[in-house]
């Protein structure tokens, strides 16, 4: 009987060893979650050219992020396709927190409505995190155009169907779409010039070889202010800081039209949710260094730092009206 109930023990023993051994791996991952981050350096993927606004932004706000975690957060610009190739890289990235994307409104917005053969799904291949700022965009016109307000522009293009031209900074671009959603919600019809980059389209719009522009207003403002060209309407829910006396779409007539280019902090999907809450944290605690909000509204943008739900219904909004804009205006650059 004794040598019985030694070798029940001994089997109790046995079995509780083996349930302890096969929670060892989890529990470690759970503790090598618990102390992320650790030494290892945390790249920050920028997937356009370095000195772009997505760069600039991103290198400020990488800088205060790894202070507040006490870890190295290093910016990496693998541009190319768009902002696809460095967005895809993330994508498939491994989903440990130390491999992160600076989204924006084209990544994460207009690429998905206008190219059918994107590598990476825009909602479902990443973790948000949260949206970093804002950026608002602005009609502006040449000063020739007999329109001293969105009506008269309206009502000028209404009685020249085709007449106008509106320039973009590249086929497909936010600065399309938002003009095609424009025409759209206006009813007008202004032929499109597209340009290969910002710089050209300002140029032949100072110029007076096309009629007017939608550009976030960071590249807008220096034209504004020189007096070369003139705003209409900011495409914001509530007017611009930067240019009080210019109303917004909706006060100009087009009700609902606010369109604004935006940067935020994505993860590879499957991030845990330890790290995802961890990274949010740090992500708001370092926006609310006002020396970097200071940076970041010398940029022209406005700091969100909202929840990673809040983002994700931000994408996904992105994702559904551009490519309903896409569609009825048949852009496709596939």
């Amino acid at each position: 009987m004794q040598r019985r109930n030694f070798m029940i023990r001994s089997l109790s023993a046995t079995t509780a060893a083996l349930a302890l051994g096969a929670l060892a791996p989890a529990q470690s991952a759970l503790a090598a979650d618990a102390g992320w981050p650790t030494a290892e350096p945390i790249r920050l993927i920028v997937p356009f050219p370095p000195g772009g606004t997505a760069d600039v932004v991103n290198r400020l706000f990488a800088q205060q992020l790894g202070k507040v975690l006490g870890a190295s957060v290093i910016v990496e610009n693998k541009a190319g396709a768009g902002g696809s190739l460095g967005t895809r890289f993330v994508a498939d990235a491994k989903p440990d927190g130390y491999t992160l994307l600076g989204a924006t409104s084209s990544t994460h917005g207009t690429n998905p409505a206008v190219y059918t053969k994107l590598p990476y799904d825009a909602v479902k291949d990443f973790t948000p995190i949260t949206q970093v700022i804002t950026v608002p965009g602005v009609l502006s016109v040449h000063p020739s155009v007999k329109a001293a307000n969105l009506k008269e522009l309206i009502a000028l293009a209404k009685a020249q169907p085709g007449h106008l031209s509106y320039a973009s900074s590249g086929a497909g671009g936010l600065g399309h779409l938002a003009m095609e959603l424009f025409k759209a919600k206006a009813g007008v019809q202004i032929m499109h010039v597209p340009y290969r980059g910002a710089g050209p389209a300002f140029t032949d719009l100072i110029g007076g070889q096309v009629s007017m522009l939608w550009e976030p207003l960071p590249a807008s403002l220096p034209h504004i202010k020189s007096g070369k060209i003139r705003p209409l309407a900011v495409a914001t829910a509530q007017r611009s800081s930067e240019l009080p006396d210019v109303p917004t779409f909706a006060e100009s007539g087009v009700p609902g039209y606010a369109v604004q280019a935006w940067n935020g902090l994505l993860a590879p999907k499957g991030l845990p949710k330890d790290i995802r809450d961890k990274l949010h944290k740090a992500s708001v605690q370092a926006l609310a260094d006002p020396q970097l909000r200071q940076r970041l509204a010398e940029l022209g943008g406005t700091v969100v730092a909202n929840t990673p739900e809040q983002f994700g219904a931000v994408i996904l909004k992105d994702v559904t009206t551009w490519k309903q804009v896409a569609s009825s205006s048949q852009i496709s650059l596939d």
